[in-house]
């Protein structure tokens, strides 16, 4: 690990958590990833040899520990991982009151439908199994569908048909599903404009909006 030679304690923790990667890999683990596959998905980008690493060199600075159950490799944040929780909210927030533009390469739709498997509010779904299918205009066709199913108070997201019946579908292109995600757009406006197009029951297409939410950072303000 390089080092900056200050005894400043901004200086000392950033050594670590600087690195690229390691704060994406903390956030995952504040989000409830604990599984080195479900890390991957929050970091589709990131090789699987360097997450190794970084999890590795967390695990060293005491940051998270790594446990086996029945088998299976699991890492959990330690009280000094979890106490980064603060640091990570208020990047975000910083991220998203200050540095607004988004750049074609910033838009990942694997990241996209795992936040929203994570994040949506599934106390508003149905009771019974209920699947939603998006269609996103303009990208590369083995990532341009998605089926988000709630089940049992649970959800899934899937690159391929599971097979169920659909009630309903969003299409749209990814900037503006990304850009309601991020609460920079609304649902109500992104429908009025034609922007996304929702189709399924009258009820569903009502209820879509209530289904899939927006992610936390949209109730961030933004600067005037």
């Amino acid at each position: 690990m390089s080092t900056y030679g200050q005894f400043c304690p901004v200086a000392k923790a950033m050594e670590l958590l600087d690195e690229r990667w390691t704060l994406l890999v903390v956030r995952e683990l504040l989000r409830g990833s604990a599984h080195f596959n479900d890390l991957r998905r929050g970091v589709p980008k990131m090789s699987p040899a360097l997450l190794s690493k970084r999890l590795k060199s967390l695990t060293r600075a005491g940051v998270i520990e790594r446990s086996e159950i029945d088998g299976r490799t699991s890492y959990s944040l330690t009280p000094c991982g979890q106490e980064l929780a603060g640091v990570v909210d208020a990047l975000g927030s910083w991220g998203v009151r200050w540095i607004g533009e988004l750049g074609e390469q910033d838009l990942d739709p694997h990241l996209l439908m795992w936040d929203m498997r994570r994040t949506i509010p599934i106390e508003e779904w149905p009771r019974s199994r209920t699947t939603i299918a998006f269609v996103l205009d303009g990208v590369a066709p083995k990532a341009s569908r998605w089926w988000l199913t709630v089940n049992d108070g649970q959800a899934d997201v899937c690159d391929f048909d599971p097979g169920y019946e659909v009630a309903g579908t969003v299409q749209t292109d990814l900037r503006t599903l990304v850009e309601i995600w991020r609460g920079d757009v609304g649902w109500a406006r992104a429908v009025l404009d034609g922007s996304v197009a929702l189709s399924g029951s009258a009820d569903v297409r009502r209820a879509i909006p209530r289904w899939l939410g927006q992610s936390t950072a949209a109730a961030i303000p933004r600067p005037a």
